[in-house]
């Protein structure tokens, strides 16, 4: 496995970091918080929902973090009439060899683009549900492995939109962020205009990193410290949800797990071997707000779950900063569970 005292492999990896972001932010101009996030899930091992109003760079955005990396992607456009075997695949029986022969679906690479994925039935969208929790597809009670890395980024308009159907929550519950990409900054669409009104910037857009490489990545995540002290602030934080007075569902032990691998995503990505609770709160509205359920009350009164995060977030008390002792990397070194300084840049 990957440690952080490996430097020259963290060269390499903060190597790849940059160019997969570079290469993404080449396509989405004035975003890069959106990117980040964006590269947090892949390198958390989660999957990504991203939801905004038609001709924002939803899609656009999938593709290109997709491109940058050297693996196998497929493009699932979700339509009324796509059927659950469309996505997992299918058994047809072969007459030379008489048995039944299996026909991967789509579903079956490295990244899959979900687009419009709201735009299907429910029984067709729940044809993920199995693939997105256990990475693996059962077919005719056959069990089919799916490749590493996977990772589904998957696309939405919001369900007032026409001709759209709701998340059922075990689907929403499985994407551990949800981002929006939202409108462009004048700026930013001044200069879309003169990218991308000629040739689609995708169309140049190669490879930057390889699979192989995100793998270490992923690896390198998995080491990353995380306190006593941060973890119990990250389960109080979704129990808080639980019984809030305006929610009618609140955030599951998934989502505590998917906040806690976040977190440890973006220590890496901010050069520290060690999660500080600053991780957990620029993590919790993405990482919790698409699995709750306000109350008619509260929409009543045009609460949204990103608001009652917030208030959880002001109200849950923020842990100290304890010694802690770190297992990372097998060397049982005392470091304190959240300084101030990174030790090193991943």
């Amino acid at each position: 496995m990957t440690t952080y005292d490996d430097r020259a492999s963290l060269t390499d990896l903060t190597a790849t970091v940059e160019r997969v972001r570079s290469s993404v932010e080449g396509v989405i101009e004035g975003k890069p918080e959106v990117v980040r996030l964006s590269l947090t899930v892949l390198l958390a091992e989660g999957h990504l929902l991203i939801e905004d109003v038609p001709g924002v760079g939803k899609t656009m955005l999938a593709k290109a973090l997709a491109r940058s990396i050297d693996c196998s992607v497929r493009r699932i456009q979700f339509t009324p009439d796509l059927l659950p075997s469309d996505i997992t695949g299918v058994s047809i029986w072969d007459q030379q060899g008489r048995d039944f022969e299996f026909k991967p679906g789509a579903i079956f690479a490295q990244i899959v683009i979900g687009d419009e994925i709201n735009r299907a039935s429910p029984k067709t969208q729940s044809a993920l549900l199995e693939s997105m929790e256990e990475r693996q597809v059962t077919i005719d009670g056959q069990t089919y492995e799916l490749p590493t890395p996977f990772m589904v980024v998957a696309t939405q308009n919001p369900v007032e939109m026409e001709g759209t159907y709701p998340l059922p929550e075990a689907q929403r519950d499985r994407f551990m962020a949800r981002v929006s990409v939202g409108y462009p900054s004048v700026e930013a669409e001044l200069q879309m205009l003169d990218v991308h009104g000629g040739v689609s910037p995708l169309e140049d857009l190669q490879p930057v990193a390889h699979a192989h490489e995100i793998v270490k990545l992923i690896e390198a995540v998995r080491g990353v410290h995380v306190s006593e002290a941060v973890r119990r602030y990250a389960v109080e934080l979704v129990a808080a949800t639980r019984t809030h007075p305006d929610l009618r569902l609140g955030a599951s032990p998934r989502a505590t797990l998917h906040l806690l691998r976040a977190a440890k995503a973006a220590a890496a990505l901010a050069g520290r071997e060690y999660a500080l609770p600053d991780d957990v709160q620029a993590l919790a509205v993405a990482v919790l707000a698409h699995r709750l359920l306000p109350t008619a009350q509260a929409q009543l009164n045009r609460r949204t779950a990103e608001q009652m995060v917030q208030e959880i977030l002001q109200r849950t008390p923020v842990p100290a900063a304890p010694q802690a002792q770190s297992g990372f990397g097998g060397l049982g070194r005392t470091i304190p569970a959240y300084p101030q300084q990174p030790p090193r840049s991943l």
